[in-house]
């Protein structure tokens, strides 16, 4: 991922800050919980292709 990317990514549903996981290929958002993937080095930012994280998930 392109580091002048991530810093503008935010979560669409919050607007929040994002953590990028790279062994995960995702981006997380804390507030909502939600993880964004990332496919062909290309973040899929909708909120329909989020995963909601497991509440024992560590983020």
């Amino acid at each position: 991922m392109d580091n002048k990317l991530l810093d503008i990514l935010v979560c669409p549903v919050c607007k929040g800050e994002l953590i990028y996981k790279k062994a995960e290929q995702e981006l997380i958002c804390k507030a909502d919980r939600l993880a964004y993937p990332i496919r062909d080095d290309i973040p899929v930012m909708l909120e329909e292709e989020a995963r909601q994280l497991a509440s024992d998930e560590n983020i």
